[in-house]
């Protein structure tokens, strides 16, 4: 049966962030893509897709030739492997804890993004480790996936962090080690008892950084609004000297789509304390999640201005201010970013121009937010075949984003930043049948709960 709509197309949101409205310009390119070809079922469908939105947005943006669109040869080939895929951030659920806030939130934004998928009630299987083991790793071609949390304390949370490191325990035990890396999160706003497990629970979990929501918790002194930042007194800089001591020194932060998160302080997911932050710790990383970047229903984001308090504009106003330049300590991450801006290419362009510019090639990671989009294998391939156009490089100062520096943001950037070696990366290119993804589906979701009960 022809899909109605482009699955790239589809309005989802996630538990961060409202579905995108669609205009004038997504209709006519859902339009334009469907009368093109018969099914999306496969890289012609993505072709035919993203030829409609580079029309719509003016050209330049996906120059794909229109074979691709009727032969699949030309599709596969035009989205081809250019190295390894290291995706920063993924997510999976535990069943047996879909009770709770949590699972509430998340539960109310994908029935609003995808109704026709979930009509009545989310399915808490269609998220478990299964779905995660088949959408990131047997239907894409992710090499080596980072599994991170959703807010929340042990009460509510839809997974815990014994339960990450339970996931990747049993992924070593049947693809071989260094197939996943791991997150632990931390609360640090929620007690000191939150700072003085991270001691214990590296030892117990290995994590390979720390994750941590500043826009989720009650108000501080330093946000009495609610939320906490990185660099105040009261709660930042003693959690980043935990992570500094620790043998994992890589914080990962959620930065940018504000909401709708339970006890949300919107002010707190500004990037604003990135710069004095990364200044402060020159020693730990900074993967800053969606990179600021904020969906605006009313408009895109444009050209660098450094008097507008919005979007990825306020992580570049910060590290500039802070003196942290290119090369330096801060990461970009595009986890949902990518996929929100991959149908506005003139957004797209302005934002990976002005992060190539801020941060440098070498900064930017590649990060999905998958499972909540299924497999994240249609990003990959819009991504390597997306440009920033010559009249956009000339207009704004922005380098090209050519093949190289794709690779690096799809796969190299991030082996810097968690130590992922040759071998590693060797042994999950190697292995192309994931013929271990159906060996562990029968034991891993029991794993799981077990791992998450006291």
């Amino acid at each position: 049966m022809t899909a109605r709509v482009p699955p790239l197309l589809l309005p989802r949101s996630s538990d961060e962030y409202a579905p995108v409205p669609w205009d004038a310009r997504l209709h006519r390119a859902s339009t334009m893509a469907a009368a093109a070809v018969e099914q999306f079922d496969d890289r012609r469908g993505t072709a035919a897709t993203l030829r409609a939105l580079d029309a719509v947005a003016g050209g330049g943006f996906y120059p794909l030739v229109a074979d691709t669109e009727v032969d699949r040869d030309a599709a596969e080939a035009a989205f081809a492997s250019t190295g390894p895929v290291i995706d920063v951030q993924t997510h999976l659920i535990d069943p047996a804890r879909w009770t709770g806030e949590g699972a509430a939130a998340l539960s109310g934004f994908l029935r609003m993004a995808d109704p026709d998928r979930w009509p009545d009630a989310v399915d808490p299987r269609l998220l478990d480790a299964t779905a995660w083991a088949t959408h990131v790793f047997a239907s894409s071609e992710t090499a080596i996936a980072l599994l991170t949390s959703t807010p929340g304390g042990a009460d509510h949370n839809v997974l815990l962090n014994p339960q990450i490191a339970a996931t990747r325990e049993l992924v070593d035990r049947y693809a071989g080690t260094g197939r996943v890396r791991t997150h632990a999160i931390v609360h640090p706003n929620l007690g000191e008892a939150e700072l003085d497990a991270m001691v214990d629970g590296y030892v117990r979990l290995q994590p390979s950084g720390w994750k941590c929501y500043p826009l989720y918790g009650p108000p501080t002194a330093a946000s009495p609004t609610g939320g906490w930042f990185l660099d105040d007194d009261e709660i930042g800089f003693p959690f980043l000297e935990r992570v500094r001591a620790s043998g994992a020194p890589v914080v990962a932060v959620h930065k940018g789509l504000g909401g709708p998160i339970p006890s949300a302080s919107v002010a707190a997911a500004s990037p604003r304390d990135i710069g004095p932050a990364a200044a402060a710790f020159p020693d730990v990383a900074f993967l800053v999640y969606h990179s600021g970047y904020e969906r605006d229903p009313d408009g895109e984001e444009g050209p660098y201005d450094p008097d507008r308090d919005q979007g990825v504009d306020r992580l570049v106003a910060s590290v500039a201010a802070a003196g942290v330049g290119p090369g330096a300590n801060v990461y970009a991450e595009l986890g949902s970013t990518w996929y929100l801006m991959l149908r506005r290419p003139v957004e797209a362009a302005h934002v990976m121009g002005k992060l190539l510019l801020a941060v440098g090639p070498d900064r930017i990671v590649w990060g999905t937010d998958s499972i909540w989009y299924g497999s994240p294998q249609p990003l990959i391939d819009a991504f390597r075949a997306f440009e920033i156009p010559e009249r956009m490089q000339e207009a704004f100062g922005y380098p090209a984003l050519t093949a190289e520096t794709k690779a690096k943001i799809l796969g190299v950037n991030a082996r810097a930043v968690y130590g992922i070696g040759d071998d590693d990366v060797v042994r999950a290119t190697d292995d192309r049948a994931r013929q271990w993804v159906d060996a562990l589906q029968p034991t891993i979701v029991d794993a799981i709960t077990r791992a998450g009960r006291p």
